[in-house]
């Protein structure tokens, strides 16, 4: 899958979990902003990956980079490469820190969990707050 394709994917389920909402479908929901992130972060991989030279100018990278097959949301951004930029981020904008510490701990298991109405809603604002949602602050670096 490409850069595109991911980042097509994660706007259409972030959409998807709005529509899910509106039907008091909370479980799908919350599953489904998880996996937005998780599609976006995969495009800023892809796109650090091209741009940032990592593969050729960091010996271990490579070894990580196996991991890009995990959907465990704190290493993607790790392995996007955004880590520093991300923390730095959060450090200045304590809305957009208390919106991670909610997006973080999605699991991509939650699919076989049920979820509150109050777990679906604070995971979707957290993900798609303008200006401080994660999927925002994602979406301009990928």
């Amino acid at each position: 899958m490409d850069r595109k394709k991911l980042q097509n994917l994660a706007k259409t389920r972030l959409k998807d979990a709005k529509a899910l909402l509106g039907r008091k479908r909370w479980s799908g929901a919350y599953y489904l902003c998880g996996y937005a992130i998780e599609c976006a972060l995969k495009a800023c991989l892809l796109r650090y990956l091209g741009e940032s030279g990592a593969v050729f100018g960091e010996q271990s990278y490579l070894k990580k980079l196996a991991d890009c097959w995990t959907h465990d949301l704190v290493k993607l951004v790790n392995l996007a490469g955004l880590d520093a930029e991300f923390g730095a981020a959060r450090g200045v904008n304590a809305v957009l820190n208390d919106f991670w510490t909610v997006t973080k701990d999605w699991k991509e298991t939650s699919r076989y969990e049920e979820k509150t109405e109050a777990e679906a809603k604070r995971l979707y604002e957290a993900v798609s707050h303008k200006p401080d949602g994660v999927f925002r602050w994602i979406q301009s670096r990928w």
